[in-house]
């Protein structure tokens, strides 16, 4: 029972409750929402290429809005920009359930949906992964929060894509769509609970928001441990996560299912990344870090080249598994580490570039995967990417000595966090 507790330890928090509360019950509709129009797609086009452009269309508004929603976040309430991109993204899965479910919908109309819903998530994701310090009452359960967060994410993205699987095949996406808007309600309602002390405002005037992005830059790119893992999470979302994109390709037209077969094999990646989000609530400390980020990447590397040679639907489901469990771990880590050594000031621009590392950078490799899946074929193309994703790691642990030396007179000092476990 005590382990158990040490487990969910943030939990102590209320504020960080009742996220967890609202968040949970949203991301179910979420990953509903993303098995639905991926199979949607598939289904109207039967086109790799058109499934790589709505991830594009998807993800492509982070890596030019996100740095500016850094500064906002940065600069304003992080609770009420977080109610009003949430408020925009139900009104979105609402607007895509009525054209699917009137039988209007063409694919145009998804793609500007998907971009709409880009433009709201790069507001979004920075916002909220810099609001999460605030929600947890002692500095030392960050990590922790952190990754219970990325727990709640997977066990969602284990239950939704087979709810989602089983309501395609029944009564078609739209649903689907339906219950993802109404979804977004809980964590609407669990923001407006919370009680959120005010935050000291930053010292000095206010700069020109350009100033503000510049030396939000500066203080990324030359402090090595932030500039490596920005990399390595940019690497990976470019080479690795596009192989999500084309799995609808590889449940129909390589193990030969249905949709049904897609939303199993999503909630495989999912299981895998709950075990390793498990695995990091555990964990007492950032203590080792940087080697459990090396060990993950490798994992999921190694776990998608097995997805891409798999013709069977167990081998292909505990592939996933492996690739899920790899890519959560590390993504995670990375987000706890930057958490724990940046400085508050700048933590919504720091986070804002993580998330164009991790989001907007993979809309080009969602582009760059149904090109070459459409020329190549789609198991060529997840195999290479597994393969560069491998090199990452590689030039990530060569890399260790000099990130472990930089991050540990940070670890010594920090309250909670004893002076022996400041190595990574």
């Amino acid at each position: 029972m005590t382990s158990f507790r040490h487990l969910l330890r943030a939990l102590h928090a209320r504020n960080y409750r009742l996220f967890v509360a609202g968040q949970s019950i949203s991301l179910i509709g979420t990953w509903m929402q993303q098995v639905a129009m991926s199979w949607l797609v598939y289904r109207l086009t039967g086109s790799a290429m058109l499934l790589g452009l709505v991830g594009f269309a998807s993800q492509i508004p982070t890596i030019f809005i996100s740095p500016l929603a850094g500064v906002l976040a940065d600069r304003w309430d992080r609770r009420r920009l977080l109610i009003a991109t949430q408020t925009l993204a139900m009104l979105q899965a609402a607007v895509l359930a009525v054209v699917v479910m009137t039988g209007v919908v063409q694919i145009w109309q998804i793609v500007l949906l998907s971009f709409v819903l880009g433009v709201v998530n790069a507001v979004d994701i920075p916002v909220r992964q810099s609001f999460v310090v605030q929600m947890v009452e002692l500095r030392e359960d960050l990590g922790n929060a952190i990754a219970l967060n990325s727990s709640m994410v997977n066990g969602a993205r284990l239950i939704g894509p087979s709810i989602a699987g089983m309501l395609v095949a029944a009564v078609g996406e739209g649903v689907c769509f339906l219950l993802n808007a109404i979804s977004y309600l809980a964590v609407i309602v669990a923001l407006a609970a919370m009680r959120i002390p005010p935050v000291s405002p930053r010292q000095g005037p206010k700069r020109r928001i350009h100033h503000e992005l510049i030396e939000g830059f500066g203080y990324a790119f030359r402090f090595r441990p932030i500039r490596s893992i920005l990399l390595l999470i940019a690497l990976i979302s470019l080479l690795g996560m596009p192989y999500a994109v084309l799995v609808p390709v590889f449940a129909r037209d390589i193990l030969h299912g249905g949709a049904h077969t897609f939303g199993f094999l999503m909630a495989a990646a999912g299981s895998g990344a709950l075990i390793g989000t498990l695995y990091l609530a555990s964990r007492t400390s950032a203590r080792g870090l940087c080697r459990v980020i090396v060990m993950a990447a490798a994992i999921f590397s190694l776990g998608i080249m097995l997805f891409a040679l798999s013709t069977r639907f167990v081998f292909s489901f505990l592939a996933l598994v492996l690739a899920g469990f790899g890519a959560m771990t590390m993504v995670a880590s990375c987000n706890t580490m930057l958490q724990t050594i940046l400085d508050e000031d700048k933590r919504g621009r720091v986070m804002s570039l993580f998330t164009i590392s991790f989001i907007g950078i993979a809309p080009f490799g969602s582009l760059g995967a149904g090109f070459m899946a459409h020329t190549i074929g789609p198991s060529a193309t997840v195999f290479a990417g597994g393969a560069g994703c491998l090199c990452g790691a590689i030039l990530f642990a060569l890399e260790l000595p000099q990130i472990q030396a930089a991050v540990a007179p940070l670890y010594a000092g920090m309250d909670g966090l004893p002076e022996s476990e400041g190595h990574s």
